[in-house]
């Protein structure tokens, strides 16, 4: 004899199914073997512990694999039996595959296929989604036996549908090759089982695809450092060629004026290079840190001109990348301009200050202490490349130039709003 659940059981609702489970017809012949309350009450308790121990197995492991082996193992344990085993569904053969199991003849597990047709009990159970208990297999006449089954010598089984979510995974199958009975409180078992088996499995393929999108991210941001490197080291070699040109040019030549105009061009080449070397290094490619930034090109302003004392006196704030290289140019421009002209004997102080300025806007200057401004002269008046693409700096930072009688020497002053201003915790240089 073996029970069989109403049709509509998998629509039921947890507490129905337990209703319609407590309710079967009490059969002398299938009643289960068991001594006295307290050793049947003892069993239950085990299988109570089993399952939570095994829940805490699940929430550590990773291993997909060996959290199917565990399940089988403590499922095969809860219902003192020798056998069980997970069939997971495998769509493209239309059978299942035995997944893992404990107490099966070598090469069953992780080989061994099983028809999904509804006239076996795990076909049965995994397209109807009603489990399934029977406690006379060579009896059964619902059922075919499945080949393994008799292989080896099974005698009683319960199957339950593996879901995860809508899916329906595979079957958990507990059996025994003795004689004896499973009850309704073992199907609950089982069942359960099952059903935190799924749970399970939903968690490991949701840490798994995280895991896989992370590889993923972390290959695709390589990548993209790779071709990041590769092409600033290319950019970097066409300007330090067009540099080196120049510079040939300018030996070349027996026009002092194309020689200083071909010089100026290489600074300007050269500096276009080194910010842009300095940029791409950075973690943070939408802003600079303009303290860190400008006092990089102070250091190496001062490596190029030992005679003269640059001061450099930045706040610690970042902006936008785009205003930090047209700052940069700026500041290169200016100070270049001031080491030709202020200190007709070759050395003197040079200054280079940016602070905030209202909270919002930044005030950028430029001074020294030379010769300044010929009496009269007004720098917006002058036609110099070097005039006009500080003017061109200066609009693209939305400022106006202010130029200055430092008395003595010459100050520039640009005040500025940038697209992008934060304070930053940066210690006093």
């Amino acid at each position: 004899m073996s029970w069989e659940l109403p049709a509509a059981f998998a629509d039921l609702s947890v507490r129905e199914k337990r209703a319609v489970i407590s309710e079967r017809p009490q059969n002398p012949d299938n009643a289960p073997e068991q001594g006295n309350a307290a050793e049947e009450l003892q069993y239950r308790l085990r299988q109570q512990q089993l399952t939570s121990e095994y829940a805490l197995f699940a929430l550590k492991t990773h291993d997909l694999q060996a959290l199917l082996q565990e399940a089988t193992k403590v499922c095969a344990s809860g219902l003192q039996s020798q056998m069980c085993k997970i069939m997971e569904y495998l769509p493209d053969e239309g059978r299942f595959l035995v997944r893992a199991g404990v107490g099966w003849k070598p090469g069953i597990v992780g080989q061994a296929r099983v028809g999904a047709d509804t006239e076996s009990p795990t076909g049965y159970a995994f397209q109807t989604g009603e489990p399934v208990i029977s406690n006379h297999l060579q009896g059964e006449s619902r059922f075919r036996t499945p080949t393994i089954l008799a292989e080896h010598g099974i005698k009683r089984a319960i199957n339950a549908l593996i879901q995860i979510g809508d899916e329906r995974y595979g079957v958990l199958e507990a059996d025994s090759p003795v004689e004896g009975r499973f009850t309704e409180a073992d199907l609950v078992f089982v069942w359960g089982f099952a059903n935190m088996l799924g749970v399970a499995i939903e968690r490991q393929r949701a840490e798994e695809a995280l895991k896989h999108r992370d590889r993923l991210l972390q290959k695709a941001l390589a990548h993209q450092e790779f071709l990041t490197r590769e092409l600033s080291h290319r950019v970097k070699n066409s300007l330090s060629m067009v540099a080196s040109l120049l510079r040939m040019q300018s030996r070349m030549s027996d026009d002092s004026g194309l020689k200083q105009a071909l010089s100026d061009a290489q600074s300007r080449v050269e500096t276009i290079g080194k910010i842009y070397d300095r940029l791409w290094r950075k973690d943070d490619a939408a802003v600079v840190d303009l303290r860190e930034f400008l006092g990089e090109l102070c250091d190496h302003i001062r490596a190029s001109a030992p005679n003269h004392h640059l001061i450099c006196t930045i706040a610690p704030v970042s902006v936008a990348t785009d205003q930090a290289i047209i700052l940069g140019l700026l500041a290169n421009e200016l100070i270049t301009n001031a080491l030709k002209y202020a200190y007709p004997k070759g050395f003197g102080e040079i200054g280079i200050r940016v602070a905030l300025e209202n909270g919002a806007q930044l005030r950028f200057e430029v001074f020294d202490y030379g010769v300044g401004l010929p009496t009269g002269a007004r720098f917006d008046t002058f036609g110099g490349l070097g005039t006009k693409l500080v003017s061109t700096f200066s609009r693209q930072l939305g400022g106006q130039a202010q130029w200055q009688d430092a008395k003595p020497g010459t100050r520039f002053v640009l005040i500025f709003r940038p697209q992008t201003l934060s304070p930053i915790d940066a210690p006093t240089s």
